[in-house]
């Protein structure tokens, strides 16, 4: 994808391009001094580049998604690596807890789930692209985004749970 920022042509792809690859360098080991030498750059971008991306380590953390087909499987792996908190539904449960709630009440059990989802350092969300970023405006803070399918989702969706593991693992370490 090509961009016009004042008289200067800019291609956006070779940028993308670039940055994976210099996350690729420091991910398998390479210095920042290191992947800023190949790259032609400063030491400072490729530190930069980093902090834009950081997640920070340790503290509260919180699973969320839904349609999901295999929600007891997640469910324990969010247990074992150290979730505080996991709501995971079947198509069949967020229809559940919809259709059976006055308007009223169900408005206040969204905003303490979203209140509660807050408070916590960490949030993975395991859902559709739509849903996604909806969750990642109302809670105004980094989340970790597992896509399982374009909006709308009807049907529940199977995730990996060594997927969700591995995500886990490298927030936590």
């Amino acid at each position: 994808m090509l961009l016009r920022i004042g008289s200067k042509i800019i291609n956006a792809n070779k940028i993308h391009h670039t940055i994976d690859n210099i996350l690729a360098m420091r991910s398998g080991g390479s210095s920042q001094h290191e992947a800023a030498v190949y790259f032609g750059l400063d030491r400072t971008v490729i530190s930069k580049l980093e902090s834009l991306g950081e997640v920070r380590k340790g503290g509260k953390a919180a699973v969320i998604g839904f349609p999901i087909k295999n929600c007891k499987e997640l469910d324990l792996v969010a247990q074992q690596e150290g979730a505080d908190f996991c709501l995971l539904m079947s198509e069949q449960e967020r229809r559940g807890f919809v259709e059976h709630k006055s308007g009223m009440v169900l408005m206040n059990e969204i905003i303490g789930i979203i209140s509660q989802l807050r408070s916590y350092d960490k949030v993975i969300i395991l859902g559709s692209n739509m849903r996604i970023k909806a969750l990642e405006n109302l809670l105004d803070k980094d989340v970790v985004g597992i896509q399982i399918g374009k909006s709308p989702i009807k049907e529940d969706q199977y995730v990996d749970p060594e997927e969700l593991r591995g995500i886990m693992r490298q927030l936590f370490i």
